[in-house]
């Protein structure tokens, strides 16, 4: 990006929002590598020439992809209430998620991934099983499923541990019919670790778009932190680089297109190739930020009594 003055930088020059430049000096942005590298890496006298500017920026695109979904560790945050259909849908950048947690008496509680579908499908059937179809010949089908419906009302029993699982699914005992629970001080023998889990649970519908809770996050506030493409919902002005990758991107960028082009030398291929991977891993250690105050705050507990 262009040099920007303190006042630009902190006040936005007079404008609004007041934070349109914060934090960022620390990025270069997708028109910049572009001309930079049909000016410095493109030409007569370099690897790489004759190659229209969209090839170029297409490269480009893929690379930053490419960083997001692996090295970059820029996490998206969104916070939405989950409303009586117990579904949340995912924003329109999404790409994999990273933690899902409700936010509840201020304190994140991250939630498990429910190990069996919760839910389905369905079709309309006869008293004989058979599939109902309109005019048209397309499948009838009711409004929900019986196993979200069940979901959706609060019914639908739960493997976990919570107050829809069969007796708070603890170890007991029948004796003339009345149930009988033993516990333990400070341990629930028998407990499966598995689903230990009092908070709700989810489950990702990738086709719909959606994720599908436990009845537990009716009128919850759930926080989804996830990884997104880079790509700013297609708006190329919005795409930027952290500048620690500016390199890599190029070396990419070069890669890919001596990578596609018909009677390039192999080992010009591989030695760019190479220079890519290098740079790459070069960059991870970069953005890596380890510092020796975490791992101490880590190393604090070796010593403590395991009572």
């Amino acid at each position: 990006m262009a040099y920007i003055s303190a006042w630009q930088y902190y006040e936005n020059g007079g404008g609004t929002p007041e934070n349109e430049n914060w934090g960022s000096y620390q990025y270069v942005s997708l028109e910049d590598i572009v001309n930079n590298f049909m000016l410095m890496y493109a030409g007569n006298h370099s690897l790489v020439n004759n190659e229209e500017r969209f090839k170029v920026l297409f490269h480009a695109k893929r690379a930053i992809q490419e960083l997001n979904y692996d090295a970059f560790k820029e996490i998206k945050v969104l916070e939405l209430q989950v409303c009586d259909n117990l579904r949340f849908v995912l924003p329109p950048d999404y790409v994999n998620w990273v933690r899902i947690s409700i936010y509840k008496d201020g304190v994140l509680r991250p939630l498990t991934e429910n190990i069996q579908t919760n839910y389905s499908d369905a079709y309309l059937q006869d008293h004989d099983c058979k599939i109902l179809f309109d005019d048209q010949g397309n499948v009838l089908k009711p409004s929900s499923s019986l196993i979200d419906l069940q979901r959706i009302e609060g019914t639908k029993k739960s493997i976990y541990l919570n107050e829809n699982s069969p007796y708070h699914n603890m170890e007991g005992y029948c004796c003339d019919g009345y149930w009988y629970f033993d516990y333990a001080i400070g341990a629930r023998y028998g407990l499966n670790t598995e689903t230990a889990n009092s908070n709700p649970t989810f489950r990702i519908d990738q086709k719909a778009g959606v994720i599908n809770f436990s009845s537990g996050m009716a009128k919850e506030f759930c926080i989804l932190e996830y990884v997104s493409d880079g790509m700013e919902s297609g708006d190329d002005s919005k795409v930027s680089v952290n500048k620690l990758f500016e390199e890599y991107v190029y070396a990419y960028v070069q890669f890919a297109i001596l990578n596609s082009k018909q009677g390039t030398q192999e080992f010009i291929v591989n030695r760019a190739r190479k220079r890519s991977s290098a740079l790459l891993r070069n960059a991870k250690i970069r953005i890596s930020n380890i510092h020796p105050g975490r791992l101490l705050m880590n190393l604090r507990g070796q010593d403590k009594w395991i009572k």
